[in-house]
């Protein structure tokens, strides 16, 4: 055949490939999640085992954060899973208390690792959603308010960087202005800029205990179905002064990431979410697919898409823990 193309020139071995190869994704690209729990002495996986989800108390999570920092891990993330739950913002700062204890630990014990922490109310209240509830109502501006006082609460800890995940409008704004006004200028917002209500949450709610008691989240989270409102969503943090846009799921989302990247300068993140990280599970386990190439895929498509790191519970495994 005369053809002046031919594409498995550039396939031809292993050398060729990796030459060519235009994405690429390494434990340097990875932001490792973990639980906090009010415990000692505690490492636990949550879940199933191999669910990837791993509740730690505050005391065990150095060990593990200066293995994964001496691999290269990109940074981690903590979600706090409070002593006790409680309605109004009142009671934060006794709440959040094994929360700010890993994050004072992880910044005297392993600086090097930048450390990204939640900011959401669902764990801490008793009917589970992201916001203040009155009269089975999620008030918006209540809730900004309580959420900002909950990053500077992380912020007086030592965090690099609160990542909202609440869905309330205006918050960005408002948490900019609150860290700003108590002197920590230096601390980044990762906005949950598209978050969508999404089914593939399951598994991290029962980890983080913050499943909702009454209703669902469909009042703040997106709606999947709505490609220009995300556009709106992430165009008004970035405007409100978002260091980074995060999206959430990442598989779900793969269109509105690359939208996203096309026409923002902001880095972007994107966490591939327990349930997409339990169905891969479930199908391996089942003898479906080999799931490290399985998971391997689909961050090389989270990255690919346009996401410049990804929040991932394979961190642990890529860094041979």
């Amino acid at each position: 055949m005369n053809l002046p193309v031919r594409m498995r020139r550039l396939r031809e071995n292993a050398a060729v490939r990796k030459l060519f190869q235009e994405t690429s994704v390494s434990l340097g690209n990875i932001v490792q999640p973990y639980f906090i729990v009010p415990e000692k002495g505690a490492k636990r996986e949550a879940g199933k085992k191999g669910s990837g989800l791993w509740q730690v108390s505050p005391d065990m999570l150095l060990e593990e954060v200066q293995t994964l920092a001496r691999a290269g891990v990109g940074g981690i993330m903590l979600f706090g899973v409070p002593p006790f739950k409680h309605d109004t913002p009142e009671k934060l700062p006794e709440q959040l208390a094994p929360l700010t204890q890993a994050i004072a630990l992880l910044k005297k014990g392993a600086p090097a690792a930048p450390v990204f922490s939640d900011v959401c109310l669902c764990s801490y209240t008793t009917h589970g959603h992201c916001g203040i509830v009155k009269d089975g109502t999620i008030l918006n501006d209540e809730s900004v308010d309580a959420l900002s006082k909950q990053a500077v609460e992380l912020a007086r800890a030592g965090v690099d960087f609160v990542c909202p995940s609440d869905m309330m409008d205006g918050r960005i704004g408002a948490m900019r202005k609150a860290l700003d006004g108590a002197g920590f200028s230096r601390v980044g917002i990762v906005s949950y800029a598209v978050k969508m209500a999404s089914a593939f949450y399951a598994p991290f709610r029962s980890a983080a205990d913050s499943a909702p008691q009454f209703g669902d989240r469909t009042t703040y989270q997106m709606p999947a179905h709505n490609r220009r409102e995300a556009r709106r969503e992430w165009k008004l943090d970035e405007a409100e002064g978002a260091d980074v846009l995060l999206f959430k799921p990442a598989l779900t989302n793969l269109d509105l990431i690359r939208d996203c990247r096309e026409q923002s300068d902001l880095p972007i993140t994107a966490y591939q979410v327990s349930g997409e990280y339990a169905m891969l599970r479930a199908a391996a386990d089942a003898g479906l697919l080999d799931f490290e190439r399985a998971m391997m895929e689909q961050l090389v498509s989270i990255k690919r898409a346009g996401a410049d790191f990804i929040v991932s519970y394979h961190g642990r495994a890529m860094a041979g823990l």
